[in-house]
């Protein structure tokens, strides 16, 4: 058991379930990190072991973990943000991996751990369309963003840092569908139907979390999407036909609660890690998934 790698998931929901799952699957021992005993029962019976911590918590309790489990090799943070418990993305993304960090570096180790961060496009806001990449200045319109250009910032800063940031677009695959509640009920989308839409199916996006994991250097920093934008009438338009809903209908003159306008480059990425998805094509996975 103490030979095999020991990989610890923060927030094992959508996507960090995934990564669990695929470390499990190559032979790692894997830690599930979640606050709710009933989700723990859940990670327990898929072979992760569970471990219940609350990271907004004043002592969360890391120390003895990483006394009872061992030293992590690779950190993944995966924490959704949970409106029902009354803390803010600060709480969570900041403090709360704060404390995670400074425990790691003082976790007694010789190898230090390798440290990925689940950030997001949305660091940027409108930028009209245009192209943006890892060199792109963060221009962040929500407090979702703000935090996490501060997490990110602080994570390369730590002494257990500098880790990896991932900026994923709009995560999407088995059982999510952007907006799809909203289409059916014939709601209105707030935004320009000629806008773009970024999206990375989200097995791809757990691929590239193991990639990271297992390249020798990689960066500090990427933005992870297909590489395809498409407009979001398209997708829409599209999903609407798939699932039988109305067509859909658009307030291009409500306030954007997310995405906004632009374009994800991730040339990088792809560069770097010699990834590409196993998705790369938005519209022609829909028909497997509606």
């Amino acid at each position: 058991m103490n030979a095999r790698p020991l990989r610890m998931v923060v927030g094992c929901g959508y996507l960090g379930e995934r990564v669990a799952r695929r470390w499990l699957e190559a032979g790692s021992r894997v830690v599930g990190i979640t606050r709710r005993a009933a989700r723990g029962a859940e990670l327990d019976a898929l072979g992760i072991e569970p471990a219940i911590v609350d990271v907004t918590a004043a002592a969360p309790g890391w120390s003895p973990l990483f006394d009872r489990i061992g030293c992590p090799a690779t950190v993944f943070w995966a924490v959704g943000f949970d409106r029902t418990i009354g803390t803010t993305h600060r709480d969570v993304h900041v403090t709360g991996l704060r404390t995670l960090l400074d425990a790691l570096h003082a976790c007694p180790t010789r190898t230090p751990p390798r440290i990925i961060f689940s950030s997001s496009t949305g660091v940027w806001g409108d930028e009209g369309g245009g192209i943006v990449n890892e060199t792109t200045p963060p221009n962040p319109s929500r407090e979702a963003g703000r935090v996490l250009v501060e997490a990110e910032t602080m994570l390369r800063a730590h002494p257990a840092g500098p880790g990896t940031a991932l900026r994923f677009a709009g995560l999407y695959g088995p059982d999510r569908l952007p907006r799809i509640a909203d289409l059916k009920a014939g709601l209105p989308i707030a935004a320009d139907p000629e806008s773009w839409l970024n999206l990375v199916h989200v097995d791809d996006a757990a691929a590239v979390v193991c990639g990271v994991a297992a390249a020798a250097t990689p960066g500090p920093l990427y933005v992870v999407s297909d590489g395809i934008p498409v407009r979001r009438r398209e997708w829409y338009g599209r999903l609407a036909q798939l699932t039988g809903s109305p067509e859909p209908r658009w307030d291009p003159a409500a306030p954007r609660s997310r995405g906004a306008d632009k374009r994800v480059d991730p040339t990088l990425l792809f560069r770097d890690l010699h990834f590409r998805p196993a998705h790369p094509d938005s519209l022609a996975a829909l028909a497997e998934l509606a």
